[in-house]
């Protein structure tokens, strides 16, 4: 894993199921938004037919060596990353090799792909070897010598059935079968790894790192696979340092690997300081400091991930607007972590204050984008605290900006000691000279460039 690839700034643009196509066509305009790098998801073979199908079956993979889904396929695939490499677009990827799809209502064998699918193989040979990225498609991916023990897990709390056990929809679901840690399997999945990376795929984003056991990690994830790839886990926690879950999953996972991490022990800090009536912004100085966030290198920073909204489980985290936009603010703006803006095409339904679906045109918002310019403005300047109360957070970035967020009712307004001029970047504000007063309105966010 590097650091940041080079230790670039760099924000990445969650394109939570947007269609590879629709990637490629959007690609000038991410570029120009400031993005440097898409999420793209799993780019694998997985449910697909006519009708309605759902996101999370994207999250169950029926064969690796195809590129074939409800997003497209390994033509369009290679198509979006011309695109993005034209404009400079880094490209990530979701990752599933926790396990395979639930199959269980039309059979009850083991084989990926299915004995239809290779029949589908066979009988539409042209087309799915144009979509291979390796292998033989004459044979099996995996039987059932590949899988442990089917069994639903019950106690989250138990690092071994966490990491053994079946995810299930209850129980009466007997769940997604999971994979062994095998020669056989490391093999398939460093194939599929390395076929990534020669199509130019920058970093991995590996999902349900949780319920991959350590030792499975580290076989697939060897230094021929991570040079010169961000790879991150989803490891999701209830919090930081002290907390159960950070000590189960994720405080073995930082300790045993060099890879990097969503960030859920900040993002439990900054919903905490938002959302709580007694929340405080004075968490936000240095969460690190407290064990509240990961370091610098290892940090995938967020407001929301997919799960978030779309998981009934995790819905309760989904902030008001006004605090989303203010966490996205701090994220952007702190140093330290890679930066991720979520996106989707309205899978949860949920809407903004406007009545349109929430999440699907945040992405491309002006305001936003001009953050996005700040964030790469002040990229390794170093933070330097100017005020912090329950509902304020005042700070600067080096000699090039200040950041000013204000979470309460009322507007505030802070005297700075400056040297030269600063311009705001949101609003028409503007101080100079040797000190200046600076205003924030209610429930918003004020940064401040120099203008050199």
């Amino acid at each position: 894993m590097t650091k940041t690839l080079n230790n670039q700034s760099n924000v990445i643009l969650h394109a939570f199921d947007w269609p590879y196509a629709l990637v490629a066509q959007r690609a000038k305009e991410i570029k120009e938004l400031g993005y440097q790098t898409v999420l793209v998801s799993p780019p694998m073979k997985s449910f697909r037919n006519n009708k309605e199908v759902k996101w999370w079956q994207l999250y169950q993979p029926q064969d690796y060596r195809v590129i074939d889904n409800k997003l497209g396929n390994t033509e369009d695939f290679k198509a979006m990353m011309l695109a993005l490499n034209d404009v400079g677009i880094w490209v990530y990827i979701d990752v599933v090799f926790n396990h395979m799809a639930n199959e269980s209502s039309a059979r009850l064998d083991l084989q990926y792909p299915s004995n239809s699918d290779m029949q589908s193989y066979s009988e539409h040979r042209a087309y799915f070897e144009q979509q291979k990225l390796f292998g033989d498609l004459d044979k099996a991916l995996f039987d059932e010598d590949d899988f442990v023990e089917a069994f639903g897990i019950e106690n989250w709390k138990d690092r071994w059935e966490v990491q053994n056990g079946r995810l299930t929809g209850g129980p009466q679901d007997p769940g997604l079968p999971t994979l062994r840690t095998s020669s056989h399997v490391i093999k398939q999945q460093q194939a599929y790894l390395l076929a990534m990376k020669n199509l130019g795929v920058r970093g991995f984003r590996i999902d349900a790192a949780k319920h991959l056991t350590i030792e499975h990690i580290k076989q697939v994830f060897t230094e021929e696979i991570t040079q010169d790839m961000h790879v991150f886990g989803e490891i999701i926690t209830d919090g930081g340092a002290t907390e159960e879950e950070y000590e189960l999953f994720l405080q073995p996972y930082l300790k045993e690997t060099r890879l990097a991490a969503y960030d859920f022990p900040l993002f439990k800090t900054v919903h905490e300081a938002l959302e709580s009536k007694s929340g405080s912004l004075t968490a936000l100085i240095d969460p690190y400091c407290f064990g509240q966030a990961l370091t610098n290198e290892r940090s995938i920073t967020f407001a929301v991930t997919h799960d978030i909204p779309n998981n009934d489980v995790f819905s309760n985290l989904v902030m008001s607007e006004t605090n989303e936009w203010l966490a996205t603010v701090y994220i952007l703006t702190r140093d330290g972590g890679v930066p991720l803006i979520y996106s989707d095409l309205d899978p949860s339904g949920i809407k903004n204050t406007n009545e349109e679906p929430r999440w699907v045109e945040g992405w491309r918002d002006q305001k936003l984008s001009q953050v996005i310019r700040f964030c790469h403005a002040v990229h390794g300047e170093p933070f330097e605290l100017l005020e912090a109360n329950d509902d304020l957070l005042a700070f600067k970035r080096g000699k090039k900006g200040i950041v000013l967020i204000n979470k309460s009712m009322r507007p505030k307004s802070i005297n700075v000691d400056i040297n030269g001029q600063y311009n705001s970047i949101l609003t028409q504000q503007s101080v100079d000279g040797t000190t200046g007063k600076i205003h924030v309105a209610a429930g918003s966010a004020e940064l401040l460039m120099c203008d050199e």
